[in-house]
């Protein structure tokens, strides 16, 4: 017998982004197991239409329509998975929060995910991207995760390695792009933590305390302070938060840029180095400017926000403007953080 699989036709996906784009799919399905994923793929009808896996919808820009099935990812459920001698390893389901998770490892008296507090999005997501912020990324205290593999109708498990992790990048942007949708990921957190304050807001913030007698939880408070100091929040202002990259440059190509720009901001990165790229926007005047909907927030020039109204297609098209901008005056191409679809 077919199965009756729940799928929602022509739904607006404006609530489901936090850019606020109004964009409408063709059909939409929420996923909180594999045997829903085992079912779909049994149904002739939508397991051959293209398909985009959503979490929280904040590192996407859509467009208007969305020819596809969209899978929106819904499992909830938290909880310590295992333990040895030197990590406990917490198991969150692919449809909670992520920073409601930081704040549960929080509360078990975990730390290791302080520095990644307030990022949006939700677990299941986090992965895709490798997220991170403040001198942590997530593969830093990542252990493994399970997806449900498209072609092989299976649940499969992703160690580290096999996740490719790299600058804002794993396998699941690139050879699995599409193919997997996150069920679930297992962290591991150091029961012997050592805080990570290297990065200069964390400095400059914490400034005035013994860095030495901070908490995680502590940390916690004040990467939430610096992010909402920084960044707008998606319920008030459309956005995906950081859209570009930081680019990564020869240690040649810095030399020639810090000698024709001596204020030119840049960190080592190995060999090469790293260049802010909030910087180099802002050299290029588009703090606070507009293109239509589409803008450029006031306070952080590597923000782009949605004035009200903007598209996607408004989005793509200040992005551009911006990559050209940063492009002639410096010789460097930027590279969008979001995915377009």
């Amino acid at each position: 017998m077919k199965p009756n699989l729940p799928v929602l036709r022509h739904i607006s996906l404006s609530a489901d982004n936090t850019f606020g784009i109004a964009a409408v799919a063709d059909a939409l399905m929420e996923i909180s197991d594999a045997a829903q994923l085992a079912a779909l793929a049994a149904d002739p009808q939508w397991s051959a239409m293209p398909r985009l896996i959503l979490g929280g919808g904040s590192n996407l820009v859509l467009s208007d329509q969305i020819p596809r099935l969209v899978l929106k990812m819904t499992g909830k459920g938290i909880a310590i998975s295992a333990e040895d001698a030197d990590y406990v390893y917490v198991t969150a389901q692919a449809g909670e929060r992520w920073h409601d998770l930081v704040r549960w490892t929080l509360a078990q008296g975990l730390g290791g995910l302080e520095n990644l507090s307030l990022i949006p999005g939700t677990a299941g997501a986090a992965p895709v991207q490798n997220i991170g912020a403040y001198g942590l990324e997530l593969k830093d205290v990542f252990s493994h995760l399970e997806a449900w593999d498209f072609e092989s109708r299976t649940v499969r498990r992703f160690t580290l390695e096999e996740c490719c992790f790299a600058y804002r990048d794993s396998i699941f942007k690139q050879a699995w792009k599409d193919r997997a949708a996150i069920l679930s990921i297992t962290l591991r957190l150091p029961r012997r933590w050592t805080p990570k304050l290297a990065y200069a807001d964390l400095q400059k913030y914490f400034a005035d305390r013994d860095m030495a007698t901070l908490s995680a939880t502590e940390i916690s408070d004040g990467v939430v302070q610096i992010r909402q100091q920084k960044l707008p929040d998606p319920a008030v202002i459309g956005n995906a938060g950081s859209f570009f990259k930081n680019p990564v440059v020869s240690a040649a190509q810095h030399a020639e840029l810090q000698q024709a720009f001596p204020a030119l901001v840049s960190y080592p990165a190995g060999e090469q180095f790293k260049l802010a790229a909030g910087w180099l926007i802002d050299q290029c005047g588009w703090k606070g400017q507009a293109l239509g909907a589409a803008g450029v927030y006031h306070k952080q020039a590597l923000v782009l926000v949605n004035l009200g109204g903007a598209t996607g297609a408004d989005i793509r098209a200040l992005a551009q403007k911006i990559q050209q901008d940063v492009q002639n005056r410096f010789g460097v191409l930027l590279e969008p953080e979001p995915v377009f679809v």
